[in-house]
């Protein structure tokens, strides 16, 4: 029998609990037909960046490959980074607008809450990655990957980019107002700038040079590259692994704590 806890959101069996995180993706799609200024700028901002960096920046910077296919990793993560800024704000909006006042008196689990900003949030990034994909190519991008250097490409960023939307969660919580969990995720997307993503770590200055080879993008990008582009990755593929694997668990981590103690 379903039960709910007094003065907090619920906790149910895992098949209501699925059926929870469904019906919530569905109003967070809802809720995204209705914020139309959010989604066309999620669908936009792809074909901007590419735009920018091909187009405009590309023939300026020399990488040893054809900067497209050099940038187009990068791009494809700066582009998850934003379009995942608006999982904080709707998080913030249902802590602040009392949407979780509402939830507190329904049979609804507390796990399918978050989870259902989380998957919507995905699907959100996903649709974008495949239109920044599609203009990559229409631009020049070529690959002779394989289907298996394909698919675990897709697979690290897709753990990147469910372990950074959970992060845009957790931010959600942490914020006291959606202006703010917008703005604290923009600041944080900022991070593949001094990376590998963009141009080589090599040619930073040395005091940046440290931070660009310590920090999680860089072994993304690079293993992102490497499959596709079949340029050396080192230990590429296991630091970025670790990094993305540990800030998923913090992130959840912190979600689920932040969440029980603002609905107790």
């Amino acid at each position: 029998m379903s039960t709910t806890t007094t003065g907090a959101v619920g906790q149910r069996r895992p098949r209501s609990a699925a059926r929870d995180t469904l019906t919530l993706v569905g109003r967070g799609f809802r809720l995204a037909r209705r914020n139309t200024d959010a989604l066309y700028t999620g669908l936009a901002l792809p074909v901007i960046l590419v735009a920018l960096f091909v187009e405009i920046l590309g023939g300026a910077i020399h990488t040893g490959l054809a900067y497209v296919d050099y940038v187009v990793p990068g791009v494809l993560l700066l582009t998850a980074g934003f379009v995942s800024a608006q999982t904080a704000v709707t998080v913030n909006q249902d802590m602040t607008g009392g949407m979780i006042d509402r939830l507190k008196s329904m049979d609804i689990s507390g796990t399918a809450v978050l989870a259902g900003h989380v998957v919507t949030g995905m699907l959100r990034n996903l649709a974008s990655l495949v239109l920044a994909l599609a203009v990559s190519f229409a631009l020049g991008f070529r690959t002779h990957a394989s289907p298996l250097d394909w698919a675990a490409a897709t697979g690290i960023v897709l753990l990147f980019i469910f372990a950074f939307t959970w992060l845009a969660a957790a931010v959600g919580l942490l914020a006291k107002s959606p202006e703010g969990a917008g703005n604290v995720v923009f600041a944080m997307i900022f991070l593949p700038y001094p990376s590998s993503a963009f141009v080589p770590v090599d040619t930073m200055p040395t005091w940046i040079r440290g931070f660009a080879l310590h920090q999680p993008i860089t072994p993304i990008i690079d293993t992102f590259r490497g499959l596709l582009l079949h340029t050396p990755t080192g230990h590429a593929p296991l630091t970025a692994t670790f990094w993305c694997v540990g800030l998923l668990a913090m992130a959840v981590t912190l979600a689920a704590a932040l969440f029980r103690r603002q609905t107790a």
